[in-house]
């Protein structure tokens, strides 16, 4: 593992608040140093990051070379955008901060955020970059932002002076839906070279866990190992159990089908037995409703059967005649007896007088009154003659 001193060097210019990188430059920059951040401090436990800002009033170093990750992810808040980068002289403030580091055996490097044009020219950054590679110090670029070619030719330029056996490297950037962070993880940037930054690499890619060597925190690894494997186990069985309820759902709806089928059966059966109580009614009927047909169209057998009966009740029921004819005759001379009666009553004009007489309001000497009374007596009379000729027509 690589033992390291690094100081990164964040653009905070007004070029910054552009938003062709999501959300905006600024932004996106800052998720970048925070990711370099975590890989230089997990690659190597004795590793240190400082950053410097190199807009605004001035180049300003936020926080010297430190193991602390709090500490630097924490610098990065707050920080205020404004003025022009100036590249020269943040490359020349991070070179002396490294000079300044408390442990000499560490290597140095310098990584620069580009995201605004570079006025520098060329002589002047190939000059910074001798400096440099004497000093023993490899710088890391990452442009981004504005694309020029004379941009380009610059940071080149600065590139090929400073790198010493392949330990320099610049990334360009373009904007688009990818996140800076998301294009620097695949970068040497990120990776680092020699044995450093590729066994950090390596443990995370065999461990699968991001920013976690197993190596410098096992505790750390087996903890989260122990929590993937739970959230394994519970979504496999989650999975399992989601299988099993569709299993039964399917085996319920057949249940129910079968058991439909039978009571259907049963239904049938239940209402075909009424159904043949009211055939046999129903032949019933149509037999004596038949009968009845038959005799009201006179059919010679029925006519026959029942003339059979009748020369059998012959005898009885001339008797009943008889006595029928008996009764009406009494009958009839009761009512004549009892009209006759009447007729007297209604006759005898000084019991009808004093019948009027004991009736409230009416007098029987009035004309009206005496009238009536022999109206009514005209009437019983003719009735009275009416009927002696008919009495003696039935003697």
């Amino acid at each position: 593992m690589v033992l390291e001193a690094t100081m990164i060097c964040v653009d905070n210019s007004e070029w910054m608040r552009n938003g062709d990188y999501s959300p905006n430059r600024f932004q996106a920059q800052a998720d970048a140093v925070n990711l370099i951040c975590g890989a230089k401090t997990q690659s190597n436990p004795e590793n240190t990051v400082g950053v410097l800002t190199m807009a605004g009033k001035g180049v300003r170093v936020l926080v010297t070379p430190t193991s602390d990750l709090g500490k630097i992810l924490a610098c990065m808040h707050g920080l205020e955008i404004g003025g022009e980068m100036n590249l020269a002289a943040g490359i020349q403030v991070a070179q002396l901060a490294l000079k300044h580091r408390q442990n000499k055996k560490q290597q140095q490097r310098i990584i620069v955020f580009v995201g605004s044009p570079v006025k520098y020219d060329k002589k002047a950054l190939e000059l910074i970059g001798r400096k440099l590679k004497k000093n023993s110090v490899a710088l890391d670029i990452v442009s981004f932002g504005e694309e020029d070619e004379e941009k380009n030719e610059k940071l080149e330029a600065l590139l090929a002076a400073v790198n010493n056996n392949d330990s320099s490297h610049i990334v360009h950037v373009p904007c688009g839906p990818s996140a800076l962070s998301d294009v620097l993880i695949s970068t040497p940037i990120f990776t680092g070279d020699g044995e450093g930054g590729s066994g950090f690499a390596a443990a995370a890619a065999a461990s699968g866990y991001e920013f976690v060597d197993p190596n410098m925190d096992p505790e750390l690894a087996l903890a989260l190992r122990v929590s993937m494997e739970e959230e394994r186990a519970r979504q496999e069985a989650a999975a399992k159990k989601a299988a099993e309820e569709v299993a039964n759902q399917e085996k319920g709806e057949q249940q129910s089908t079968s058991q439909d089928t039978t009571m259907t059966d049963s239904v049938n059966l239940e209402t075909s037995r009424p159904e043949k109580k009211i055939q046999d009614l129903t032949d019933d009927e149509n037999a004596l409703l038949q009968q009845a047909l038959a005799m009201s169209m006179d059919d010679p057998s029925t006519k026959a059967a029942v003339q059979d009966i009748d020369m059998s009740d012959a005898s009885a029921d001339h008797d009943l005649q008889l006595a029928l004819q008996l009764s009406v005759q009494e009958e009839s001379a009761a009512d004549q007896s009892n009209q006759t009666d009447v007729n007297k009553l209604l006759a005898d004009q000084s019991f009808m007088s004093s019948i009027l007489a004991s009736l409230p309001g009416v007098d029987p000497n009035d004309p009206h009154v005496k009238d009536l009374l022999a109206s009514m007596q005209n009437q019983s009379e003719t009735k009275e003659e009416d009927k002696a000729p008919k009495e003696m027509e039935k003697k």
